[in-house]
């Protein structure tokens, strides 16, 4: 008989890092300070593609997508993981959880197949430079863009739903600083096994086959370059593709690890702080710092103001 004293779950407690009570000001002070720098930095991206003509290509118009999206996907999990550390209050409403949840995974996921989409685009333009114009055009690019978006949202509102609708009743701590699919599932009074299968299958989709289409893309590409009889030639196609492989490396390594597990487990939040917090403060100085185009670019826009200021 189902017990008739068991209460509906109506908010979940987050506990994040409150394990170390004398690092919580720490914590708050450097996560605060790498969301700041990532937020800027994207920002900065998106700008300087847009007014900057000489920016104006296919590669470049999915870095500044993935920008936007990485503004989004950081601005989801850490002004609530700021709160937690500075304040006594752990709790975070029902539908709040779920809103979380929807919109941290529908981001992730558009992440990882825009990440492929911009491999593929790396891809085109090493192996096929003559017809990369002709076959890039405008309506391909935006066609491209929107693929990962809706990919990535659509199969978060199933993810989402599956997971909603487990009978939530007494047990409401979740170890970790969001509201994340296993440690959600793992809480249920119902059976999540079918909800734990959903969300591994979708994982498998969503991360492992967009990591091996990159993995395959890359192999080519090298393949190619290889072929390459000029070192300069070599140097300069690798560069192209060395930032997009640098940042999809560091992506995938972290989120492969805790998505592929239904369990979970109480590791799990110190890797979602790699893919959360740091490696997406430092994917901008990666596009930035190692890309020729965009460093003059900011260089010159950095004297124009400075120009403009003294006049």
């Amino acid at each position: 008989m189902e017990d008739s004293n068991m209460t509906k779950v109506t908010e979940f407690i987050l506990l994040g890092f409150s394990n170390f009570q004398e690092l919580q000001l720490l914590l708050f002070s450097v996560i605060l300070l790498t969301y700041i720098i990532c937020v800027t930095c994207n920002i900065a991206i998106i700008v300087l593609v847009k007014t900057d003509n000489s920016l104006h290509t296919p590669m470049y118009f999915f870095i500044s997508n993935f920008a936007i999206l990485e503004v989004m996907f950081v601005s989801v999990a850490i002004p609530k993981l700021l709160t937690s550390l500075i304040s006594s209050d752990k709790k975070i409403s029902f539908s709040s959880c779920f809103l979380q949840l929807y919109f941290f995974h529908a981001l992730g996921a558009t992440e990882c197949c825009l990440l492929a989409v911009m491999a593929f685009d790396r891809d085109l333009a090493i192996n096929n430079p003559l017809r990369y114009s002709a076959l890039m055009t405008n309506e391909f690019c935006i066609g491209l863009s929107l693929f990962p978006w809706f990919v990535g949202f659509t199969v978060a509102s199933i993810l989402t739903i599956f997971t909603a609708r487990l009978e939530f009743c007494g047990h409401n701590v979740l170890n970790h600083f969001l509201c994340d699919m296993a440690p959600l599932q793992n809480l249920a009074c119902s059976n999540p096994y079918f909800s734990n299968m959903i969300t591994s299958t979708a994982a498998v989709v969503l991360v492992i086959f967009p990591f091996f289409i990159i993995m395959g893309f890359y192999i080519h590409i090298i393949i190619t370059i290889s072929r390459i009889k000029s070192t300069e030639g070599k140097r300069k196609a690798f560069s192209t593709c060395s930032s997009h492989l640098t940042v999809s490396s560091l992506f995938y390594s972290s989120v492969i690890v805790v998505y592929i597990r239904p369990k979970g487990s109480k590791y799990d939040k110190y890797l979602a702080i790699i893919y959360t917090v740091i490696i997406p403060v430092i994917n901008p100085f990666i596009y930035t710092l190692r890309n020729k185009d965009v460093r003059t670019t900011l260089i010159k826009s950095i004297r124009q103001l400075f120009s403009l200021n003294l006049d």
